[in-house]
């Protein structure tokens, strides 16, 4: 087994039935190469564009960059981030989930890294994000829904 502290070389990637894998040092399992890879969350809404500035206003980014792997129109908008992009599409009559109601879940939500965690809910919610449980002070994280009513969460780093 190669440990970095034994001055030994790491094992090249091998295979196992026939799949390409890798066993790292430090855990105990065969992992295998990944199958694919991340292209974009997509968050279903009735707006996209109007969500799309939304959370760039949040987090930063290009909304509707040029991108040769879809083609943007009403029903569909983009926001390029660093190292992420979501998506936006339109869905008629689109009913948001409503935290914390299993009768509509939430299906998803994104964590949100913040270092000051009240002054980031008050400029969440000054762009439209809506409270959705405010914790005890003691706790790092709070829920929000995005306009369209997906939750969300800023976390205190």
């Amino acid at each position: 087994m190669f440990h970095p502290s034994a001055g030994s070389r790491a094992p090249d990637p091998w295979t196992l039935d026939g799949r390409r894998v890798i066993t790292e040092w430090w855990c105990r399992e065969t992992l295998p190469f990944v199958i694919a890879k991340l292209q974009c969350v997509v968050l279903d809404c009735a707006d996209p564009v109007g969500l799309s500035r939304f959370y760039r206003a949040l987090l930063g980014g290009v909304v509707n960059r040029p991108d040769p792997r879809w083609s943007l129109d009403d029903s569909w908008a983009t926001l390029h981030t660093e190292g992420l992009v979501l998506a936006f599409q339109r869905v008629e009559n689109h009913r948001p989930p409503r935290w914390p109601d299993p009768a509509r879940p939430q299906q998803f939500h994104l964590d949100l890294e913040v270092a000051d965690l009240d002054r980031a809910q008050e400029e969440v919610l000054a762009l439209g994000a809506s409270l959705l449980d405010e914790s005890d002070e003691q706790r790092s994280w709070r829920v929000f829904a995005d306009p369209a009513g997906h939750p969300f969460c800023l976390v205190r780093h």
